[in-house]
């Protein structure tokens, strides 16, 4: 009886939280072949040789599944710098407690009264109609040298946050990580924040019923986390992690499916198929409302994200040793549970090495009191064992391409 109560608190709470943004617009559905124009003339795939718009996409998914190596590759950028500003919000609503505090960080910054912080810049390899998302942009909470060990190799996180999420998301794990001796740099995610073009409220343009604008971001995102790696071990850093929480576990476990040097995996809500969450999770009903209205179905939107859905990758992320923590929330109503018990199931058929936590709240309840400060521990004791365990042991040069795997 309890327990009933309990789910149906939590289904009202979370269903709250994901209904009380009122500036979700939904789109005309469209197909978006220009945004991945240059893989599909490199597998002589047009509309010349198949006119029909969906069993195009689906066999450039197929393309993209069999070539994702060459998909997810890049050069390397040369542009990489540092820079300081005072941080800004930059939110996503339009709620009235939200405008305020971003109002008053400026307020602050004007009066000098909010310290600067640093980050690193550079130029995307993959480029997009809107140079704003093209200057990558994570900002960078290097280690305090006493927290450096002599001996101990140096440490580093890629943070990916949620989507949609504001400029200060996940800043608070960012910390935690530097009292251990971990640097970090947290990645604002293609289209995010300082990325996100004017024209835009939202982070729309991340996951939308552009079916393939969709696409090249998840690209974009796991190139950028590569190029993050490029910079860190030209710092000096040595063994590698990442955490993402929703949309970033999706990028993150791509990136590290394709790149040897992510060692410490954290996915804070994960699952397998990317179309699947977009068609029954609450917070992308206003996509699935656009692809209903073209006629489409569930399936055959799997189908057509099925090049950025972890689990075509699951082999691929299992050829190479992590240690991995995935985090679910039974009441979830975005990232269906479901789906992220296949996960689960998936890891352990292939012998991955991982832990599983689950959070008695949902998929938004996870930023709220007190389950922000579970799932703060559950990564943060994680994301310290890790790196401790890694630390220990004897330490290996990968191939000149820890690349490697982006090659082959």
């Amino acid at each position: 009886m309890l327990r009933k109560l309990y789910a149906r608190w939590m289904f009202a709470w979370e269903t709250a939280l994901t209904t009380r943004d009122e500036n979700r617009i939904v789109r005309p559905v469209e197909w978006g072949f220009e945004w991945l124009e240059d893989f599909m003339q490199a597998h002589n795939l047009s509309e010349e040789v198949e006119p029909d718009p969906e069993q195009l996409m689906l066999r450039l998914n197929e393309a993209i599944i069999r070539n994702s190596a060459e998909f997810y590759s890049y050069a390397s950028p040369r542009d990489y710098r540092l820079e300081k500003r005072h941080p800004q919000l930059f939110p996503t609503n339009v709620r009235p407690e939200t405008l305020a505090q971003d109002a008053k960080l400026k307020e602050e910054a004007a009066a000098g009264r909010l310290e600067p912080a640093e980050f690193l810049r550079f130029t995307s390899p993959v480029r997009t109609p809107y140079p704003e998302n093209d200057m990558v942009n994570a900002r960078w909470y290097p280690a305090p040298a006493d927290k450096q060990r002599p001996g101990k190799p140096k440490q580093a996180i890629i943070v990916m946050p949620q989507w949609n999420a504001d400029a200060f998301s996940h800043n608070a794990l960012c910390s935690l990580f530097n009292r251990f001796g971990i640097s970090a740099l947290r990645l604002s995610k293609p289209y995010h924040d300082i990325r996100r073009p004017a024209e835009l409220e939202r982070s729309d343009y991340a996951v939308s019923s552009n079916i393939g604008r969709t696409l090249a971001a998840c690209r974009q995102a796991v190139v950028d986390i590569r190029c993050c790696l490029d910079w860190l071990e030209a710092q000096g850093y040595e063994q590698f992690g990442v955490l993402g929480t929703s949309l970033g576990s999706c990028y993150a476990f791509i990136a590290a499916a394709h790149d040897a040097r992510l060692q410490v995996c954290a996915f804070n809500h994960a699952s397998t198929s990317f179309g699947d969450v977009v068609w029954t999770g609450q917070s992308t009903r206003h996509i699935r409302a656009a692809l209903e209205d073209a006629g489409m179905t569930q399936n055959q939107l799997t189908a057509l994200w099925s090049a950025i859905s972890p689990i075509n990758y699951m082999q691929r992320f299992a050829a190479t040793p992590k240690r991995v923590l995935v985090v679910h929330a039974t009441y979830d109503l975005t990232f269906i549970e479901k789906y992220s018990l296949e996960v689960l199931k998936s890891f352990r058929e292939l012998g991955i090495d991982f832990v599983s936590k689950v959070l008695p709240c949902g998929h938004y309840t996870t930023g709220e009191t007190p389950y922000k400060f579970i799932d703060a521990w559950y990564l943060g004791s994680f994301v310290r064992s890790a790196f401790k365990q890694l630390g220990q042991k004897p330490r290996q040069h990968l191939p000149e391409s820890s690349r490697e795997l982006t090659m082959q």
